[in-house]
């Protein structure tokens, strides 16, 4: 799912209205396709986690407009970017090793810098390839939905590359709306040219 700002540009609105810098189900444990994951604010500790998945789904194509790998600066003003109440969220499972390890994250942005459109949000989320299909997506967009009504955020709105199947069943699984398409909006890293299609949720 869509998310091409790397912080490196202007700064984006945030309201810093008081709310604490958590995730309101931090520490809770859902289950997710038979497995235990776990959701939670990312921090600095984070960045390098969250450059390399991104970065992942950049060389691969078909998720992101950037068309060249972030650096971990520029991953880490994205982070710093994001003010309440929008935030950067990881989702973390256990590894072979036994140990907690970030397998996604993903994000409640601005959806537009204007004082009217406060209260609409930009979602993204990537999940690691090694955990794609093992219900990591739906258990961080769910998650993710969560925080944005404990938010009191009133719409949702996903912007993805038309073809991206997996992304776009879960917009349908959680009742999006789609309310536009733009031909040929975007490339990605292979070059291919992609249609972007427009989703929204009222929350």
């Amino acid at each position: 799912m869509r998310d091409n700002d790397d912080g490196s540009g202007p700064e984006r609105r945030g309201r810093r209205i008081g709310w604490p810098n958590k995730a309101y189900g931090t520490n809770e444990r859902k289950r997710g396709n038979g497995m235990a994951y776990t959701y939670r604010p990312a921090t600095e500790a984070d960045v390098q986690a969250l450059t390399d998945i991104y970065n992942a789904a950049v060389i691969e194509g078909g998720s992101s407009a950037d068309t060249t790998p972030r650096t971990v600066e520029q991953r880490r003003a994205w982070l710093e970017s994001h003010r309440e109440p929008y935030a950067v969220f990881v989702t973390e499972a256990d590894g072979d090793d036994g140990n907690r390890e970030v397998v996604g994250f993903s994000a409640l942005s601005v959806f537009y810098d204007r004082a009217g459109y406060d209260g609409v949000t930009d979602l993204a989320y990537y999940i690691a390839p090694g955990w794609r299909g093992r219900g990591v997506g739906t258990f961080t967009l769910s998650s993710l939905l969560d925080e944005a009504r404990q938010r009191h955020m009133r719409k949702a709105c996903g912007i993805i590359f038309a073809d991206n199947a997996g992304s776009i069943a879960l917009m349908r699984r959680f009742g999006f709306t789609q309310f536009g398409l733009m031909p040929a909006a975007a490339t990605d890293s292979t070059g291919t040219m992609r249609d972007m299609s427009y989703w929204y949720l009222d929350l």
